[in-house]
Order: structure tokens, then sequence, then C-alpha cells
């Protein structure tokens, strides 16, 4: 019986870590698209770097994206202007933060 809990107190924390990473990275996916969107809507309107799409321009069945993106983990995405990175709402609040930019893309740290 003690075998069993050393195991499953040694196999929890990874899975639990694993699952987390996951969160973020499909996070980060979502937000990449985000910004898919955002960049060539405002080609599309030939926009300036300060304007700033609603959700109703960039989502819907003839619009940039199809479906409203949703944060795995529950955060809140923020469209944000042409020339800022969209956001989550957990990109500082989590130990494996939900960011855009080029740290998004690096490895996590424990």
């Amino acid at each position: 019986m003690a075998f069993i809990g050393i195991l499953i107190a040694i196999a929890l924390p990874t899975f639990f870590r694993s699952r987390e990473i996951s969160r973020m990275r499909s996070c980060q996916e979502n937000l990449q698209k985000i910004d898919g969107a955002k960049q060539q809507w405002a080609l599309d309107r030939q926009a300036d770097a300060g304007a700033s799409p609603d959700w109703t321009d960039l989502i819907g069945v003839e619009a940039y994206i199809r479906k409203s993106p949703k944060c795995p983990s529950s955060g809140v995405y923020t469209v944000e202007t042409i020339a800022s990175d969209p956001h989550c709402s957990l990109s500082t609040t989590t130990r494996f933060p939900h960011l855009f930019d080029a740290e998004a893309t690096a490895s996590p740290t424990p």
C-alpha cells in the first residue's frame, strides 16, 4: 500500500505540471490566432497602428476567426491596438504565464 502512495506522490505533480504547460501552449496558440486576425483586419482596412478592432470585427462566420477562442484556464483575452500584442489575463498570474511574445515560445521554467 505504501508503494502505491509513493507512486501517486511522484506522478500527480508531474501530471499537474504537464496539464498547465499544455494549457499555456494552447492559450499561446489562441493569442497567435487573434494577432493574425487583427493584422489581417488592419491590412484589409488600411488601418494605422493605433487602431483597435472589436471582437465583432474579428470573429464570425464571414470574419477572420470562425469561433471565439477561449483560454483553457479561463483567462480573458484582450485584443489591444494593431501595434500591441493581444494578451491573456493570466499573463502574469500563473506559474506558466500565458504570453504572446517571444517569451511565449521559450520553454517554461519550473
